[in-house]
């Protein structure tokens, strides 16, 4: 199984994936994010004018890598991935889910959302004035990922990351209610 946690950046996704990964046995975080950064590493001064952006998204390499790696983390440990990951790019996301789809027969997306001053002020708790490029995106994002194509959709203003979770695990109809 995989459960892709889609949304803008502070809505809760990484929170939330840990409290599914303690709800579902055999469950593991795995957070593409974290292959854009290696990859912006590797690829540093040899990337086509295209993909010189400030995105790891737009390194050609990233969506492909994101699946094969999922891949190999059920392949090699056998465990349910929950995969946290802010992607609003109609291309990227029909790739990845699409990728991901393949690798599972029970493969689950659910965008979780907040209004945005909710998520303005989630961002501040971590330091961020306002400045940042994770916050500009979410400015930019959030009307985004409330698009159809991106549902189903989870709201996180005033829910505890295992409401999230619990809502997460009805949505995609693990739990009745």
């Amino acid at each position: 199984m995989i459960i892709m946690l889609n949304g803008p950046f502070g809505v809760g996704k990484t929170t939330a994936a840990q409290a599914l990964c303690a709800a579902i046995p055999d469950a593991m975080l795995y957070d593409p994010e974290i292959v854009g950064t290696a990859l912006r590493s590797f690829t540093a001064g040899i990337l086509p004018p295209e993909e010189q952006t400030d995105d790891f998204q737009d390194i050609a390499l990233w969506p492909t890598l994101t699946v094969q790696i999922a891949e190999q983390l059920m392949r090699q440990y056998r465990r349910h991935l929950i995969v946290p990951m802010t992607i609003a790019h109609p291309g990227y996301f029909a790739t990845i889910t699409s990728g991901l789809r393949a690798l599972t027969d029970h493969f689950a997306h659910v965008c979780l959302l907040a209004p945005l001053d909710t998520i303005q002020a989630r961002l501040r708790q971590r330091g961020d004035d306002g400045g940042s490029w994770g916050w500009q995106r979410t400015i930019t994002y959030l009307p985004r990922l409330a698009e159809p194509r991106f549902a189903q959709h989870v709201q996180t203003e005033d829910r505890s990351p295992q409401q999230v979770a619990d809502d997460v695990l009805r949505v995609i109809g693990l739990t009745r209610g």
